[in-house]
């Protein structure tokens, strides 16, 4: 049957629209706060194109108006599956931003309602992504980690694993400080969660822990300062495997 679906989200950022530009419409930028590795071609008609695992979507530019709006959509599929983003900037007083996020789209099959449930959780914790990096890391450019770890057949035996893993002694809220001594070591505080997802602020790096479409765990880290993306993504998939294999 199908759904059609739009979301708005909002945010007041203590970041100049420039900045907010940089980090949503450049590939190293979206790189900061997204997943995997991302380029942008720029001007409408252009390409977003995101690049992680054996999985590359690519969507065309429909709106580029810097540092005001910029908006890209995928290509409609057989089946009417589309999804679309509009982000609007707008300069206040004190060099501080309102961003605004729409996205839309639309969801085939009599099962949206599953998908449509994990997009959404996911795309809560990807905007308050990039509201923390506007917020804390501004500037910075990340290097993408992402880990899969092995299929998850007790969601809340893992989320158990996982909090305690981070040193929590049951599920996390927003504010709590995370210490774990494992290797790779996680150190910071949570700045976002709900069911399927958890993200962590440390000085250096911004963590993400989230349930995989499909199955396992996701280990999605942005990393700031020197690093070697191939060693940390081989690393954490080792971490995955021991905490939920």
């Amino acid at each position: 049957m199908g759904h059609e679906f739009e979301a708005d989200r909002r945010a007041e950022l203590d970041a100049t629209p420039e900045q907010v530009w940089e980090a949503i419409a450049t590939g190293p930028g979206i790189d900061s706060w997204f997943m995997g590795r991302n380029q942008v071609e720029p001007g409408e008609g252009g390409k977003v194109t995101t690049n992680f695992a054996d999985y590359s979507p690519t969507a065309s530019v429909t709106a580029w108006d810097p540092p005001h709006r910029f908006a890209y959509r995928t290509p409609e599929a057989d089946d009417g599956r589309f999804i679309a983003y509009e982000f609007l900037i707008e300069g206040r007083g004190g060099g501080s931003t309102v961003l605004r996020l729409v996205t839309s789209g639309f969801l085939p099959g009599d099962d949206w309602e599953s998908e449509y449930d994990a997009m959404t959780k996911g795309d809560q914790l990807f905007f308050s992504t990039l509201v923390t990096y506007l917020g804390h890391f501004a500037g910075r450019t990340g290097t993408p980690v992402t880990a899969f770890g092995p299929p998850v057949d007790d969601w809340p035996r893992a989320w158990a694993a996982l909090h305690h893993e981070l040193g929590l002694d049951g599920p996390p809220r927003e504010g709590d400080r995370v210490r774990s001594a494992a290797d790779p070591p996680v150190d910071g505080v949570v700045y976002f969660t709900n069911a399927d997802t958890v993200g962590v602020r440390g000085e250096h790096a911004i963590y993400r822990f989230l349930r995989g479409l499909g199955g396992p765990m996701v280990a999605a880290h942005v990393l700031f300062g020197e690093a070697d993306q191939a060693a940390a993504e081989r690393a954490w998939r080792a971490w995955l495997v021991r905490v939920f294999g």
